[in-house]
């Protein structure tokens, strides 16, 4: 039996963060990081609560991969607020960090469940659509992704003037993010008819837009459509899941540093390249994308070919280098036999159309120490 589920309601537009004073709050804890404070961005959604006369407190201590220690303590904060509603604002560490609190909080009070409102800043994770949380142990150097439903958010508010300011790095490294869960979630064993029209319509709108707006980055239409793009990526891998890239890239991003984006970025067209040669049915889905792309449909090699050679063209146009820098280089190949390792036993791993050896996600690894050609 097949089911998808979409409980978030969704209001995407310049007046989305309106709807704040339409959701009968009556005490709100805020999540953000400090730069949103800094920046004064945060004031755009704190602004709306007080022209509505909604009690809130803010915790704007968010790290980038969020730690458990990160998460303990704005538990610790909220556990003295109490509120009704948990809004979290900004990219993904504070939107993971956010449903996380708002998770552990609700079992920690014995609340129930803690209604959820999520603003994304950035348009990548998709997160304000899943029951995903990225958690970071430091001292295991190690991401756990905690997966529970409780934690898909009630409501989603998509206001994209909160994301002109990203820089155009962080805009291609999470257009990118974008890109890897849509064609993740379509090959994935868990796909199905609802999550493949989510993932065809999320690719298309990615290829489309995404080089445009990381040169033009105050086109107000194009951010909209990234993060439209974004959020239906979301839905998508909700339910289908994701694969041996997202595997990858956790460790890969722990081991060096790198950003979770732009790990997947690297690792896309490798993972392609090896899941179409290892498994019929997903060099048949790959083929079928890149015929709804109008990508060369000679012979279903041939198409995946074009859609590797797509993909890396991408790449080039936003600014993402194909291979490591040299000293992430030295420390991915120092530590290459634990970083197989967590790849293997990450969650996404396990939905990935063949599952790979040892010896093959070395060698996947490897590929990213030695340059690439277009």
């Amino acid at each position: 039996m097949e089911t998808f589920l979409i409980r978030t309601k969704i209001f995407q537009g310049t007046d989305a963060l309106q709807q704040l004073s339409d959701l009968s709050i009556q005490k709100a804890f805020l999540i953000c990081d400090p730069f949103l404070v800094q920046s004064h961005l945060i004031d755009q959604v704190t602004q709306v609560l007080d022209e509505a006369k909604i009690s809130w407190s803010l915790y704007d201590k968010v790290v980038p991969d969020p730690t458990v220690a990160s998460v303990s303590a704005g538990v610790a904060e909220i556990l003295k607020v109490r509120p009704d509603t948990m809004i979290a604002v900004g990219g993904g560490s504070a939107i993971d960090t956010g449903k996380a609190v708002g998770y552990i909080y609700a079992k920690t009070a014995g609340v129930g469940r803690l209604r959820c409102v999520v603003i994304p800043t950035t348009s990548g994770t998709g997160s304000e659509v899943t029951s995903f949380a990225v958690i970071t142990d430091p001292e295991a150097e190690r991401k756990f992704p905690l997966v529970d439903d409780a934690m898909l958010p009630d409501v989603a508010l998509l206001a994209p003037q909160l994301t002109v300011s990203v820089p155009p790095k962080v805009t291609a490294d999470t257009g990118m993010d974008v890109l890897t869960h849509a064609i993740e979630a379509y090959v994935s064993l868990n796909a199905t008819d609802y999550t493949d029209a989510l993932a065809e319509k999320a690719a298309m709108m990615v290829f489309q837009n995404l080089s445009r707006v990381v040169k033009d980055g105050s086109d107000m239409k194009l951010r909209t459509k990234m993060q439209n793009a974004s959020c239906i990526a979301g839905m998508a891998f909700n339910d289908a899941g994701l694969g041996l890239c997202h595997g990858m890239a956790h460790a890969l991003g722990e081991c060096v540093h790198l950003p979770h984006g732009r790990a997947n970025a690297i690792l896309l067209p490798h993972i392609i390249e090896y899941n179409a040669q290892k498994d019929e049915r997903a060099r048949k889905r790959y083929a079928a994308l890149a015929a709804l792309l109008d990508l060369s449909r000679y012979n279903d090699t041939v198409a995946v070919n074009s859609l590797v050679r797509l993909v890396r063209e991408l790449l080039h146009q936003v600014g993402i280098a194909p291979k490591l820098e040299e000293d992430a280089q030295k420390r991915l190949l120092a530590e290459l036999d634990s970083v197989v390792k967590a790849a293997l036993a990450d969650r996404c791993t396990a939905t990935n159309p063949c599952q790979p050896s040892p010896a093959q996600v070395r060698e996947i690894y490897q590929k990213l120490c030695t340059p690439q050609r277009l």
